[in-house]
């Protein structure tokens, strides 16, 4: 058999109907990790649905408990000769909300349904339809290897992504030894675009910014005090435009990251970002000058207002707020310095005349991403390449975020991740969907990909 047999095989798979069979019946299971009474959900989805489909891929497989109890694990292992490399996969069974009731056209989020190209339902773009592809993808290679793969691999399922990870990185810290490996290749979050392959390298850190205002109990007439009462909501929107200006620009150097090298430039300057019909429009004049729109979103931080609050927008009262408060985000790639990020904020606010504002931080998570320099990059691009035809984006770094810290970081790992959705797929919100045409070559990406894994006689250095 042939790398060819491999990929004609995962695409069968597609094309009869067996592999969207597979993710329907995967799609069933209420994996909500946010609602609390879903723990059986949870649990269910590894020991029914995970477990046998890696015992027929000659996987032993385990559950892990996680440290807090919130939510189990699943490790994976096949092994064949020492000697060859190892990768380590990752995927999350767990999604949010269902969102029932809200989906177009009455449909189901918890069974696939297919309206022209798109298939719809609950987890098909984040994540089952992305760590099914793969384990399709697998089983390809070993069919076509005669109960091979060529290679050792290893795979971890979690169910607890969609409440950020609590416990992802004390597991894996725990379990050092039985993760180790040569390479981690997973696949989450969008393609550059839905005709381009895409490889991403990391992700972006993030950490909300709390600022809160807080002068007096309760409203007084604005008729009455206005003009010599404090208003804490026009502190506040001033306070904020110390931080970012009315184009996105960023006005505090600790915001900022460290200057553009000519390497990401390079990577990045034949990437284009180009919305779809059902997307939107990119801003004009909006973000760091000098910069392209993919310079922006994958090569540069990002201060977004995501929400602010003083009086009754609903109900406005003729009066003179006593409370306001905001809750920014900063999204900045690695080499930013965020350590006293913070002090540096609190102290900006009181040299612009705002001592009045209360800064405090919440909900951060790292930045993290390979060294351009790994051959790994090289490998998994011309594989890409050779079974598509096209040169896949590469990009530093994907643009939200997913914990690649936990496999750059602790376990040490070169990470590339192969995403096989799109940004139009609406995750996180009713109308979830896969591209039909975009999975059926995802299939095929990935079926290359871990058949060139096996013609490797050791691992790339």
């Amino acid at each position: 058999m042939t790398r060819a047999d491999a990929i004609a095989r995962a695409r069968d798979d597609f094309r009869s109907g067996a592999f969207l069979a597979e993710l329907d019946r995967r799609v069933a299971y209420k994996t909500e990790s946010q609602n609390p009474s879903r723990g059986p959900e949870l649990r269910a989805y590894l020991e029914r649905e995970m477990v046998p489909a890696f015992a027929a891929l000659d996987f032993t497989s385990r559950i892990v408990e996680s440290p807090s109890g919130k939510s189990p694990f699943l490790f994976a292992e096949h092994h064949e000769n020492a000697s060859a490399p190892t990768v380590l996969i990752y995927g999350h069974g767990d999604v949010v909300d269902g969102m029932e009731g809200e989906w177009r056209d009455g449909r189901d989020p918890w069974r696939t349904t297919t309206a022209g190209i798109r298939l719809y339902g609950r987890g098909t773009a984040d994540n089952k339809g992305q760590h099914s592809i793969n384990m399709a993808a697998l089983r390809a290679v070993r069919e076509a290897r005669g109960g091979k793969l060529g290679f050792n691999a290893k795979f971890i399922v979690e169910m607890g992504e969609e409440i950020g990870s609590p416990d992802l990185g004390k597991v894996c810290d725990l379990n050092r030894d039985a993760l180790k490996a040569d390479l981690f290749m997973a696949s989450d979050g969008p393609r550059l675009s839905a005709d381009r392959p895409t490889l991403f390298l990391g992700c972006r850190g993030g950490i909300r910014i709390h600022l809160d205002v807080n002068l007096r109990d309760g409203g007084h007439h604005s008729g009455n005090w206005g003009g010599v009462l404090a208003n804490p909501a026009t502190i506040l929107v001033n306070a904020v435009s110390t931080l970012v200006d009315g184009h996105g620009r960023l006005q505090l150097g600790a915001l900022k990251p460290p200057r553009l090298t000519n390497q990401i430039r390079s990577y990045l300057a034949d990437v284009q970002v180009v919305p779809t019909e059902d997307e939107p429009a990119l801003a004009e004049n909006w973000g760091e000058d000098g910069l392209s729109a993919a310079e922006r979103l994958y090569a540069w931080n990002t201060l977004e207002v995501l929400a602010m609050s003083s009086g009754n927008i609903e109900k406005p009262a003729n009066a003179i707020p006593g409370h306001a408060n905001a809750v920014l985000q900063l999204r900045f790639v690695v080499g930013t310095k965020v350590d006293g990020l913070i002090d540096a904020v609190r102290a900006h606010l009181v040299e612009k005349g705002f001592p009045m504002v209360e800064v405090r931080a919440a909900q951060s998570f790292a930045a993290s991403r390979t060294d351009f320099d790994s051959p790994w990059i090289k490998w998994a691009a011309d594989s890409v390449q050779n079974t598509t035809g096209k040169a896949p984006a590469v990009l530093p770094n994907f643009g939200g975020s997913l914990p690649n810290d936990v496999f750059s970081e602790v376990l040490g790992l070169p990470t590339i991740w192969v995403p096989h959705s799109y940004p139009g797929c609406s995750q996180h919100a009713p109308n979830e969907h896969i591209l039909l045409p975009l999975t059926e070559e995802a299939l095929t990406v990935m079926a290359g990909l871990f058949w060139d894994l096996g013609e490797l006689q050791k691992p790339l250095t």
